[in-house]
């Protein structure tokens, strides 16, 4: 992370904290709530794992049964992380779902490794390194094309296991014989036989599981994950290296498909070969919409829908040939009703009764309100004079379209610079090059005397330059303080960090994070999901959201678009006041706003750079006033 990065970052801005405020009686009961809170669902999952056993035989439910539903329940925590969290719909995780259970299966009846426990985590590791190639490959691509791509990696491994590995994984016959479960801890050797005993053996590795889940979907990570699944566009603009988060869940996830797998085999003493079949893969997905995605549990709900309608309507005789027709009707009318699914709706339910905790007041952490933080300029450390941002020559064309040619400009430290010109103008073709989003056909950028050119946004976003979009690019799903919370992440954390299980709450983010939203004045909405906010609102955490990523050079694209009347007053306050000690380029078309805000402007016309000086040169140069100013109405867009 550059120096002028560090000393622009808004811990700088965060000073007279009052005695005691963040370690007060207040704040720890607040906090000890918060943990009691967020260890609640693993409590109150472990109390279902143990009473199952006593209530569900009522229900007609074997031993057998929910351990299958287990195994599956697991499998699916793992593509809860990837769909979701992370927002990536794979159709071949039975890849990693028959690689864990052949290898871990071969292991243990070839009698290579006899320990059970040494061959479950080698057949884990083994999907997951076949996650590290598959997800390396596939993650080019987005959407459609990435779950197409995944479908296919799918079918390849389905015909290697029939073709190729035949021998080691018995082709259409599969792997039988696959030894009893036995638990060798060098102290102590256990047997398990069918039954009970192996579903309180499944029960623990699912519990376990589950747990890991729980900590990475609340963890620093885990939060990029959210970002990435509602905006990746903004998520890479505010310093993250997305592909990075991606390739590490996808990998997460092939882990717990590999382990699934091989517990899947142990239980059955039998490894099947449908394991590597696109049914295995159109199960999975089933299950975790019916029950909910992005809810951990959601899978395991759907698995037990499925499973006990599966296995309960094949016995019924004259209904039973229409199984699939009844289980059918069953999922539409479940994703119909419950638009989250089913893990989704109870959880809509118990917000709804609960109802929501004050604004002030974080529901994890307990942290203080933003309103007592007292905010002060944020510093700069280049030398008098120096430009901060500079365009050497830079030109953009498409063939034989010329959007930019050979336009040169040059940012000052301190300095806020206007950036004007007709519609077709080049505006934010060049805005685009400037912000690292668009790499040039020719010419160069530099920031702070270093060449930027060609790097991406993400790394331009770490040298400590950021953007603001004129079509707000928000995490709509989020509340404000976890919008504020990813670019603070991304300044705090670098491009990426192997985080999963760490603490998401830290008394450096949360101040950060609160003086953020004090300085665009959304402390009161800071536990506001987004998409319920006002447009006003909208575009001044828009501007938060650059702000927060500590940068003192930011990039302004038309900030004041679709504003009203009031809204803009105070949008150009906040801009008025943010000024000292940043280095700020506005893109605008309002020219009452520009010409206030501005001490230099560039206007653009065709692609090239028609005039540049103070606002008062620019008013009174003809060849502007005839390209724009004196030739558009008042409200058309520039």
């Amino acid at each position: 992370m550059s120096a002028s990065r560090e000393e622009a970052t808004l811990g700088d801005q965060v000073a007279g904290h009052k005695a005691g405020r963040t370690g007060g009686p207040q704040l720890n009961n607040i906090s000890k709530r918060g943990g009691t809170r967020r260890s609640l669902p693993e409590l109150i999952v472990g109390i279902c794992l143990l009473a199952a056993p006593f209530i569900l035989p009522h229900l007609g439910m074997s031993a057998d049964l929910m351990t299958r539903i287990l195994i599956w329940g697991l499998f699916g925590l793992g593509f809860d992380l990837l769909f979701g969290y992370t927002g990536l719909l794979s159709f071949g995780q039975a890849a990693f779902y028959g690689t864990g259970g052949f290898v871990t299966a071969y292991l243990l009846t070839a009698g290579i490794v006899p320990n059970m426990l040494i061959a479950l985590l080698i057949g884990t590791v083994v999907a997951g390194l076949a996650g590290v190639l598959i997800g390396y490959l596939t993650l080019r691509r987005t959407g459609i094309y990435f779950a197409m791509a995944t479908l296919a990696f799918g079918e390849m491994f389905f015909f290697l296991e029939n073709s190729l590995f035949k021998e080691y994984t018995g082709g259409e016959n599969g792997i039988a014989g696959v030894p009893p479960p036995r638990l060798d801890l060098g102290f102590i050797d256990i047997h398990l036989s069918s039954g009970w005993p192996m579903y309180w053996f499944v029960a623990v590795f699912f519990f376990v599981g589950y747990f890991i889940a729980r900590r990475i979907v609340r963890s620093p990570f885990g939060m990029v994950l959210k970002a990435i699944r509602g905006n990746p566009k903004r998520a890479l603009a505010l310093g993250h290296s997305i592909q990075s988060y991606k390739l590490a869940v996808f990998v997460v996830a092939a882990a717990y498909g590999g382990l699934a797998g091989g517990l899947l085999g142990i239980f059955q003493s039998y490894m099947p070969p449908d394991a590597f079949g696109l049914d295995t893969s159109a199960q999975l997905v089933i299950q975790t919409v019916m029950g909910g995605a992005g809810t951990l549990l959601g899978p395991l709900l759907g698995a037990t829908i499925w499973l006990y309608l599966y296995e309960g309507l094949q016995s019924l005789g004259d209904i039973g040939p229409y199984w699939k027709l009844i289980l059918g009707v069953v999922f539409v009318v479940l994703v119909t009703v419950f638009r989250h699914g089913v893990a989704g709706g109870i959880m809509d339910f118990v917000r709804s009764r609960r109802g929501a905790m004050p604004a002030n007041v974080d529901q994890d952490a307990g942290t203080v309100v933003a309103a007592e933080l007292d905010i002060v300029p944020a510093l700069s450390s280049s030398r008098e004079g120096a430009p901060v941002l500079e365009a050497r020559g830079i030109s953009k064309h498409y063939g034989g379209l010329k959007a930019v040619t050979d336009v040169s400009f040059t940012l000052q430290e301190g300095e806020l610079h206007g950036v004007i010109g007709p519609n077709g103008a080049g505006k934010s073709t060049f805005f685009a090059m400037l912000a690292g989003e668009l790499a040039t056909t020719t010419g160069k950028v530099f920031f702070r005397g270093e060449e930027i050119t060609g790097i991406g946004v993400t790394a331009v976003c770490q040298h400590g330059m950021s953007k603001s979009y004129q079509i707000n690019q928000l995490f709509e799903m989020l509340t404000v303080r976890q919008n504020i919370m990813i670019p603070v992440l991304a300044r705090l954390r670098g491009k990426y960090r192997n985080d999963m299980l760490g603490n998401l709450h830290s008394e450096e983010l949360d101040e950060q994070v609160n003086a953020a939203m004090a300085m665009v004045d959304l402390s009161r909405h800071a536990d506001t999901v987004v998409s319920e906010m006002s447009y006003g609102e909208k575009r001044r955490l828009e501007i938060g959201l650059a702000l927060a990523t500590g940068a003192n050079v930011l990039l302004f694209d038309e900030p004041l678009a679709g504003l009203g009347p009031e809204e803009r007053v105070l949008v150009v306050a906040l801009l008025k006041s943010i000024r000292k000690g940043r280095s700020m380029v506005i893109v605008e078309h309002d020219m009452d706003a520009m010409f206030e805000l501005a001490e230099r402007m560039t206007v653009l016309y065709e692609g090239t750079k028609l005039a540049e000086g103070t606002p008062d040169e620019i008013r009174g140069d003809p060849s502007v006033q005839a390209a724009y100013l004196g030739g558009m109405d008042e409200d058309e867009p520039a």
